[in-house]
């Protein structure tokens, strides 16, 4: 039975989305298949900065250390990238243009100016080791990258076709992106394309893992980020009008922390790219401190914090808190990963001004999907929310393709303007990711409870989910069988307090081959793959014995699991 805040939000968005209003929706055909789509979406991310930058121009954007810019003098510069990446670099319409670095307010003017260029922001993992960065380069045939100097150090003597160019943090732009900068002449690259670019143009490339092992480069139109942008935009709207029916007019300027990697599409959409047309705040910090993200949040007067669920809890936890008035926030988002259900409850009960709120959305929907907010997120702390209104349309399908029942298990397939096109040069893997009616299949399986919640109960991918970061089993066992004295091993994910979930692994020597220890197996991976993806060396295990099979040859991964899940618990070494 709908909670009477799901009644009250449900009346707000069909006002907003009525005919006339901010959000109305006219049908759009794509691939066949109609859905809705936002009649004043702009027709590019380019249009949308102009727009939004101007109407917001002197009211504070970017705060980074001792850099704070306007939105006014945010566009300025980016303005000043786009012509250099024109003029100096030769970057025309649809060149991939690579941004490899940690967050800063130079990472965001880059991917503003990128676009503005007419380019295609193609945003490469910066955990990932040099070998993974030339991969993700090459992949999506980067022209150019713009790197920090951790990065392009990791690069070196890895193979790519892409020329790089080094780039700063925490300084004025001017000096940070002082190689892709350039005074605009006459009207300008980023005015003339204005005229050039449209919702079908290439946009963004994110890399996602996936069962098959490798990155790959998940790649979106204007349209498509647009409509996931304006989604957010949409709900934002939904819950201003909500809490001003309940507490009255919000004058304070919205503000939010940027903890968790703009790479990712968590920090890219909602966080990053929804901020322009909110008017809100944006304060960096150069890496996750949960001490350094109190004190930012209570100078800043932060009123909004997205991260992952380990995020937040450490904040509600942390000795410092209740040295820092944070009563400013009001809404502790996470997205992701599942948020354990205990964590839930601590939260509120750290932050009573506030709530615990959960978004569930993936690199492939541009962030869309499913949202479950205040009391109902504290009524169903297992559940990832209802499907976000007027956009998604959110089905649970057997493998056939056909909708399972209300209340059974399927995989959860979401259908909408905002989803991507596909995965760069991978056509095989870009039709398995689709129905023959559009919708995308998420790989999650989950079912819709009698209220149209969903609840995901298990994946289909062979990935492990750590903090946000998806990791995938087959690449890191792959990583593994590099190592010549290695017969056969299996990676799977535990269960962890802080990450939700950490990588394991058991391996078996060839016959004959001198054992190797797990610390000397764990540094050989280093070498090799991202440390995040690395299993720590108390979670990886040496075995004499076979490991189990199925009937089909194939190591019978959910036996492995749950043996050494057992061990793990136990503390016992298996033999």
């Amino acid at each position: 039975m709908p909670t009477a805040l799901d009644t009250a939000l449900d009346t707000i968005t069909a006002a907003l989305t009525a005919p006339g209003q901010p959000f109305a929706t006219v049908p759009f055909v794509r691939d066949g298949v109609e859905m809705p789509a936002f009649a004043a979406a702009p027709p590019s991310l380019a249009h949308y900065f102009a727009h939004f930058c101007n109407e917001n121009k002197d009211i504070p954007f970017l705060v980074d250390g001792e850099v704070r810019l306007t939105f006014g003098e945010t566009y300025a510069a980016a303005t000043r990238v786009a012509e250099g990446l024109v003029r100096r670099h030769g970057i025309a319409k649809g060149d991939r243009v690579g941004i490899a670095a940690r967050n800063s307010a130079n990472w965001m003017i880059a991917y503003m100016g990128i676009l503005m260029a007419g380019g295609c922001a193609t945003l490469i993992n910066g955990f990932s080791s040099g070998e993974e960065l030339a991969h993700a380069i090459n992949l999506a045939e980067c022209r150019l990258v713009l790197a920090d100097a951790p990065r392009a150090a990791r690069l070196e003597g890895h193979a790519h076709g892409a020329q790089v160019v080094l780039f700063s943090h925490g300084n004025a732009p001017a000096e940070g992106l002082a190689e892709v900068w350039a005074e605009p002449e006459g009207t300008g690259v980023a005015m003339a394309m204005l005229g050039e670019l449209g919702p079908d143009d290439l946009a963004t490339i994110l890399f996602t893992s996936g069962s098959t092992g490798k990155s790959k480069g998940a790649f979106s139109d204007h349209r498509g980020v647009v409509h996931g942008v304006m989604s957010y935009v949409s709900i934002s709207a939904m819950a201003k009008v909500y809490v001003e029916s309940q507490e009255g007019p919000i004058t304070d300027q919205p503000c939010a922390l940027v903890a968790v990697p703009l790479f990712h599409v968590t920090g890219e959409i909602p966080l990053f790219l929804q901020s322009f047309a909110l008017a809100r705040k944006l304060v960096l910090m150069p890496k996750w401190d949960a001490g350094a993200a109190l004190r930012l949040m209570a100078e800043e007067k932060v009123t909004y914090f997205v991260g992952v669920p380990l995020m937040s809890y450490e904040i509600a936890n942390h000795p410092d808190r209740d040295k820092y008035d944070l009563s400013a926030c009001k809404s502790f988002a996470a997205g992701g990963a599942p948020r354990p259900v205990e964590h839930v409850t601590r939260i509120k009960e750290a932050f009573p001004q506030g709530f615990p709120l959960l978004g569930y959305g993936l690199t492939e929907t541009n962030a869309v999907g499913c949202g479950n907010f205040n009391e109902n997120y504290l009524a169903k702390p297992g559940s990832t929310g209802r499907p976000t209104k007027p956009m998604v349309d959110l089905a649970i399908l057997d493998d056939a393709g056909n909708p399972v029942p209300q209340g059974q298990v399927g995989e959860v397939c979401i259908r909408s303007v905002a989803n991507f096109r596909g995965y760069w040069r991978n056509e095989e893997a870009t039709r398995a990711a689709f129905t023959k009616d559009g919708y995308f299949r998420t790989g999650d399986l989950g079912y819709l409870d009698e209220d149209d919640y969903l609840y995901i109960v298990d994946r289909k991918k062979d990935i492990i989910i750590r903090g946000g970061e998806n990791i995938s089993c087959i690449e890191v066992e792959d990583a593994i069988y590099a190592h010549d004295d290695i017969g056969e091993c299996s990676v799977f994910g535990l269960p962890d307090e802080r990450f939700g979930e950490v990588p394991a692994a058991v391996y078996r020597m060839k016959e004959g081959r001198a054992p190797i220890t797990p610390g000397e197996l764990r540094a050989f991976l280093l070498e090799r793959i991202a440390p995040f993806k690395v299993p720590l060396e108390h979670q990886i295990w040496l075995t004499e014995e076979p490991l189990p099979r199925l009937g089909t040859q194939k190591i019978d991964k959910r036996s492995v699991k749950a043996r050494y899940l057992e061990t793990a618990g136990s503390g016992a070494v298996a033999a």
